[in-house]
Order: C-alpha cells, then sequence, then structure tokens
C-alpha cells in the first residue's frame, strides 16, 4: 500500500531534464526538525513514486551525537524501514545547486500504508484533518524566525558575524558587512517558499527573516525549507548559521513566532469579531483560552531543548508568564492591531529551535481544544508584563515542560500516542545526558576554590 504514482510522472520527468535538472533531492524532516533525504537521479523518480525511498525508522530515535535510542518500533523491532514517497506538487529548483531540485517526502509505515506516527509532516496533517473535521476550520499560519550567523574565529571554533551592539532593525553593511543576508534574501525569493522581509536583529551577527502566511501544512513545509536553506547557504560561504535558542551567555536568544488565524467554511476570517469586545470573535477567544490553558505542555514542543529556556526571564522579550495581551510583546500571546482578514494571534512562545511541523501541530491542537471545550480567557494583559502575581509562570526547564506534555492527555490525543511517546523517550534522554555532563560553567566556578 503507498500513494498513487502521478498520472503525469514522466511529464515531470521530461519537464524537469528540460530545466537542467538531472537530481531530485527528495527530503524529510527528522524528529527535531533536521532534514533527512536521499538524492534521485530523475531518470529514476518514476520508480521511486511508484516504491518509495526506505530508510530505517531509527532515524527518528537517532540524536544529534548519532546515537539511537531505544524507542518502541526501532531497536525492539529489528530495525524496520520506513517509506519516503515524494510530494511531486513542492518540487522547486534549488538556486544555488544547478541541476537539482528540492521534493518534500512524506513518510509512511510499508507494514499498514499509513502516514509514520512519528513524521513530523504525518503528525500535523492528522491535527489539521482533525479540525477540519471537528470544526470546519483551517488554520493560517505566518512563521517569523531568527538566527544567528557565524564566521570561523581562526581557532577551530565560531564567533559571531559582523561583531557590533546597537545594530537591532538595519539593512545594509552596517550590520551585514559581507551582505549575506541580501544573497540569501535572493536566493530565497527564487527558491519560492514566501520570504518577504529580513533584516539585523538585537544581537550581533543576529537576523530575521519573515515568510507570508498560507494554510498551516504549506506554512510548515515553507518554515522547514527555510531552515534548511540558510543553514546551507551559511555552509556555501564557510560560516555557521544556528537556529539555537541562546547560543551566547552575553546576547539574547532566537525565537519562532507564528501569525495565526482560521478561514471557515466561507473562506471569510473566523478570528474577526465586528463589534465584539477587542473586535475579536468568539472563536479567537476560545483560541487564545485553549493555547494559555495548554502553555505548559506545547512549550515541550515550541521550546524543545535543554538550552531552551535558557532564553526565558524577566526583561528578556522572549515569554515567561502565560498570558495574552492586545499588541503587546510582553504578552504570550500577542493580539496584532490588525481586524477584518488581518486579525490574528501572534503566539510569541516558540524558539527557534522547534520543529516547524511540530510546533505548528502543538498550536493548532491546543486552539482547537479551546475551541471545542469553548474556554473563556482571562482579561488581557495591560502595560509591561512578567508579573508573576498576575500569570502563571511557563516550566522553567525541559524537563518540566516534558512533565507537562506527558501529563496533557487531551493534547496527546489529538497529536497521538505513539509520537508523544517518542518524543518523550527522545527528548527525556537529551534531559538525562545533559544533567551528567560536566560544564565549563562548572569548571570555572568550582575547580580553584573546592
Amino acid at each position: 500500500m503507498h500513494p498513487p504514482v502521478p498520472d503525469r510522472i514522466h511529464e515531470t520527468v521530461a519537464e524537469l531534464k528540460d530545466k537542467g535538472v538531472d537530481v531530485v533531492r527528495v527530503t524529510y524532516p527528522d524528529l527535531i526538525g533536521t532534514d533527512r533525504g536521499r538524492d534521485v537521479l530523475v531518470d529514476h523518480l518514476p520508480s521511486v513514486c511508484a516504491h518509495g525511498l526506505a530508510f530505517c525508522r531509527a532515524v527518528y530515535h537517532t540524536t544529534p551525537r548519532g546515537e539511537t535510542l531505544a524507542v518502541a518500533g526501532g531497536l525492539d523491532a529489528g530495525l524496520p524501514d520506513v517509506c519516503v514517497y515524494p510530494e511531486l506538487d513542492t518540487l522547486r529548483l534549488i538556486p544555488w545547486e544547478p541541476g537539482v531540485a528540492w521534493c518534500l517526502g512524506e513518510t509512511t509505515d510499508p507494514a499498514t500504508g499509513e502516514l509514520a506516527p512519528e513524521g513530523p509532516r504525518s503528525v500535523l496533517r492528522d491535527v489539521l484533518a482533525r479540525m477540519a473535521r471537528e470544526s470546519g476550520l483551517r488554520p493560517v499560519v505566518g512563521p517569523e524566525l531568527e538566527y544567528f550567523l557565524c564566521e570561523s574565529d581562526g581557532n577551530g571554533g565560531w564567533k559571531r558575524y559582523g561583531e557590533a551592539t546597537g545594530n537591532v532593525y538595519v539593512a545594509g553593511r552596517r550590520g551585514d558587512p559581507d551582505a549575506h543576508l541580501l544573497r540569501t534574501l535572493r536566493h530565497l525569493h527564487k527558491l519560492g517558499i514566501g520570504a518577504t522581509t529580513g533584516n539585523h536583529e538585537y544581537s550581533s551577527g543576529q537576523f530575521e527573516i519573515n515568510l507570508d502566511h498560507s494554510e498551516a501544512l504549506d506554512a510548515a513545509d515553507r518554515a522547514y525549507l527555510f531552515k534548511a536553506s540558510i543553514k546551507e547557504l551559511a555552509r556555501l560561504d564557510g560560516m555557521l548559521a544556528t537556529f539555537m535558542a541562546k547560543p551566547f551567555n552575553d546576547e539574547g536568544g532566537s525565537g519562532f513566532h507564528f501569525h495565526m488565524s482560521c478561514m471557515d467554511a466561507d473562506d471569510a476570517n473566523a478570528f474577526d469579531g465586528p463589534g465584539e469586545p477587542y473586535g475579536l470573535s468568539a472563536v479567537a477567544g476560545h483560541a487564545i483560552a485553549g493555547i494559555l490553558k495548554h502553555a505548559p505542555a506545547i512549550a515541550a514542543l515550541l521550546n524543545p531543548t535543554v538550552n531552551s529556556y535558557k532564553r526565558f526571564g524577566p526583561d528578556t522579550l522572549a515569554p515567561w508568564l502565560i498570558d495574552w495581551g492586545l499588541d503587546n510583546r510582553s504578552a504570550m500571546v500577542r493580539i496584532p492591531p490588525e481586524r477584518g482578514p488581518g486579525a490574528r494571534l501572534e503566539v510569541r512562545l516558540g524558539d527557534a529551535t522547534a520543529n516547524p511541523y511540530l510546533a505548528t501541530a502543538a498550536l493548532v491542537a491546543a486552539a482547537h481544544l479551546g475551541i471545542r471545550d469553548q474556554l473563556a480567557p482571562p482579561a488581557p494583559l495591560e502595560g509591561y508584563g512578567y508579573d508573576t502575581s498576575k500569570a502563571p509562570v511557563l516550566p522553567a526547564s525541559l524537563a518540566e515542560a516534558l512533565d507537562a506534555f506527558a501529563a496533557d492527555s487531551d493534547l496527546i490525543g489529538l497529536l497521538g500516542k505513539e509520537f508523544a511517546d517518542a518524543f518523550l523517550t527522545y527528548k527525556r534522554d537529551e534531559v538525562s545526558r545533559f544533567n551528567q555532563h560536566v560544564t565549563d560553567w562548572e569548571f570555572a566556578e568550582y575547580a580553584y576554590h573546592l
């Protein structure tokens, strides 16, 4: 059992050849959002569409250090396969790799023919289908991502690119002496992933590039391709681009903000509420309340690393409390001032390490639960936030967030138990390994005096 081979596959191959393409790079996200894949010679694309590409299922259970974890269905089952099938409607030429086209793949379980339960794209597909079936809504998402660009320090390490203070919201050589951002924006435009604007951010070497909004699966696809592209373009220049949440002690972190609305059956913005409080519909209020209620659990997916929680805290402009506000950047959920077709939520909880598919799935699931249960939000935050007497505090560590996720049965019911078990096993191992690792800070703090 596998997806049918498109009728026009041979026509697609001919079109690719006419454009000088001889290789199709089929990629998919692993559990942490890193791209995995295989290069396929274009003449073999029809066969790959028919039979899929086999990968060991344990790719979803492999840590950044290369260790394969004992997740159910992997090692214990003898390391079986998943099959990846190209989604030809995602084909696009790679501007910086002449002769190569990029194609996203969907992973399936060859034993059942169903979507692979750990596949991040599969998880999002299932949540979106559930929301459409139960509420008739289609989420629309606009991703905003920050990252740090680093250059060699000449000693085998990395230093921030274009070191200088006070360059927030600047464009040009002042914050980008080698015009790397300009080259990147032009490549992304040719790639066709909806990049709109870019600028230098608060910290030295930190940049933000915004992506246009679209329906949630497409938005997650484009955010995934964006992250992979940024890292690859940096490598081409001998640099390192990192989406790590807080890579430097003396600088702020990198966020992953989500602008989200929902379209109803009439293609109208279901969050717009003319004449209603704050100009927001009851549906928008329910969605806000759902995100607030499930915030401790979804933090595990939007802030998915040990390092993530070093980005939080008072006066960081990274959310610390579970609250919402009207055009208030110190709130976890900000409501931008636009109404009408532009009515939306901006969820500021995520950091740049988040897997775009899992983060989107978590937000959509939390919003859907709020809508389903008709939850009501508290009063919005007024003034500058970070007052613990006014709102509950988010989890302070990955371990706390994982415990909150494990305890949220409603959220896991939407995301899938097999996925949740795999994610919890994977991330709890990360916490355990970190807790056993002796850091440079510990040596500097203790070794001389104790």
